[in-house]
């Protein structure tokens, strides 16, 4: 009852008139199938730069320098993505989608051109950043618009084509890149984006159009924004160095969450005085909201960590090679993909929660069984593992958006959605700084190890220094040449030790999700 009450009372806006039609009989189904398309378009695109950049950055570095930087190039557009996530989905809900979405496929495809025409390093980090804005909010519009064009039953089947657009992406992305860079250059990379981005530029603005009524009477949160900025940039940015650049006790970094948490202080006052707030603090006293997205975020811990560390273990520990490590991680996004699609097809039937609870339960298993990983496990049996996480996600990411999204009324469908990709987001980047820190702490422990059995007879004292500087560097083929196959095994058991406490902790956020799944809302009502 007091849930209810707590919706009813996020429901209430005298100046919102909610429209009488379903959408599906609002928009004409010629107009629905140029929207989804153009829509799924600027998702593809944005989704797409994001992986292009691994197989392209090698050659930027040969030719711009920077090497220093060669992080950021990647960090930057992660940073203003999550930053504009919510931002976006708020101003969803107040102004005009299509304007919105329109601003942001520009903002993107400006970001575009000045990282094609970029001279140097930093002038790609900044355009890196204008990109991600632009992503952020062409990932938030795409979901929104895509709910706002569907009646809530079939919100289900909309979600999961754009996550399956997410899986297409993660799949050809490494090789479209390395396809651009080999045959004409890496500066075209970016450049591609702009006749396909023009092609979904065009669909929004011909075709959209709008089903929700937006407030008449608009007052900006600017302070709420600051703050809420404010709070993300130095938690994230700390999460992105700590345990690389920096030790997580550093002053850097306990700065960093120092400055976050203030910030978070004084976003949650902020809000709580605000006519307008860009997150209203009453959400989180719905518990279909604050279940759904947590279980998101420790979700998105699992799943995130696994997509980055699982490399090192199958190309360090197993000693694959790199088109061997692209067949075997592409069943993960394959089974996110095709486990969301099927979410999407069911979910009406077996109800939200218990798609959550399946995910979770796939989730769990797969994240278990990594803990079997060892030097004699196959690259068929990492797949099928790899492919049963992925499963799960997809289900999860799905199912727990559904119920979000219908935990608050329709007129704050923009924040519910923005809300819950930037959890996701937000789960996993630190799942990956965490996990990235106990790989590195294991690691060199493994690497002081590889010392006392008096491998450093065999192995040159600078070649072990660049390797204990950045384990990256022992898939470098001039260095695998240089290291004795005695070297090599020794650093590949240093490798497959590091990843151990890496999947506990996958293990430990997937049985977190799973409990927040369980614990989501019974009732279709929230």
């Amino acid at each position: 009852m007091r849930e209810d009450q707590n919706k009813t009372s996020l429901n209430t806006d005298t100046e919102l008139n909610q429209t009488p039609l379903p959408p599906e009989l609002v928009i004409s189904l010629k107009n629905r199938i140029f929207i989804i398309v153009a829509s799924l378009l600027a998702l593809f695109l944005a989704a797409l730069d994001a992986l292009v950049m691994g197989a392209a950055m090698p050659s930027i570095v040969a030719n711009l320098g920077g090497l220093h930087l060669y992080s950021w190039a990647f960090s930057s557009y992660l940073l203003s993505r999550a930053l504009a996530l919510p931002i976006f989905g708020k101003l969803c809900d107040l102004y005009s989608s299509k304007k919105l979405f329109n601003v942001s496929i520009c903002i993107f495809l400006a970001g575009s051109v000045s990282a094609g025409i970029s001279q140097n390093m930093s002038h790609l980090i900044l355009s890196r950043a204008i990109q991600g804005i632009g992503a952020g909010g062409s990932f938030a519009l795409t979901y929104i618009v895509l709910s706002d064009i569907s009646s809530p039953e079939k919100r289900g089947k909309m979600m999961s084509m754009a996550s399956f657009v997410w899986g297409v992406a993660s799949v050809l992305g490494p090789t479209i890149g390395g396809y651009i860079v080999n045959y004409f250059s890496w500066r075209w990379i970016f450049f591609i984006n702009l006749p396909v981005g023009a092609v979904s530029l065009l669909g929004i603005f011909l075709y959209l159009i709008e089903t929700r009524e937006k407030r008449k009477a608009v007052s900006m949160d600017y302070l709420g924004i600051f703050t809420l900025f404010s709070t993300i940039l130095a938690l994230l940015t700390a999460f992105l160095l700590a345990g690389r650049s920096y030790d997580w006790l550093s002053f850097q970094i306990v700065g960093l969450f120092a400055v976050s948490a203030g910030a978070g202080f004084a976003f949650y006052h902020v809000e709580k005085r605000a006519k307008e707030p860009i997150l209203s603090i009453d959400f989180f006293k719905v518990k279909g909201f604050r279940v759904g997205n947590g279980a998101a975020f420790f979700a998105s811990f699992a799943i995130f960590s696994l997509l980055s560390f699982s490399p090192l273990f199958i190309q360090g520990a197993l000693g694959k090679t790199p088109a061997q490590l692209g067949l075997a991680m592409m069943p993960l996004s394959l089974g996110w993909s095709f486990g969301a699609l099927f979410c999407g097809q069911v979910v009406n039937w077996i109800g939200k929660r218990t798609a959550s609870i399946l995910g979770g339960v796939f989730l769990v298993v797969g994240s278990a069984m990594t803990l079997w990983f060892s030097s004699a496990t196959s690259l068929v049996l990492c797949s099928i593992i790899l492919t049963v996480a992925g499963l799960g996600m997809g289900f999860v990411s799905i199912a727990t958006l559904l119920v979000v999204q219908n935990s608050v009324d329709i007129s704050n469908l923009g924040v519910a959605t923005a809300s819950h990709q930037f959890t996701r987001t937000l789960g996993g980047t630190i799942g990956i700084g965490i996990s990235g820190s106990l790989f590195t702490v294991t690691f060199l422990n493994s690497l002081e190890k590889v010392l006392n059995f008096d491998l450093e007879q065999k192995i040159d004292l600078e070649l072990f220094s660049r390797i204990q500087q950045n384990v990256e560097n022992i898939f470098l083929p001039e260095i695998q040449t240089l290291l004795s196959t005695d070297v090599q095994r020794a650093l590949q058991e240093a490798v497959g030790q590091g990843v151990m406490p890496m999947f506990w902790a996958c293990l430990l956020a997937s049985i977190v999700s799973l409990v927040f799944s369980i614990l989501l809302p019974r009732s279709e009502i929230y």
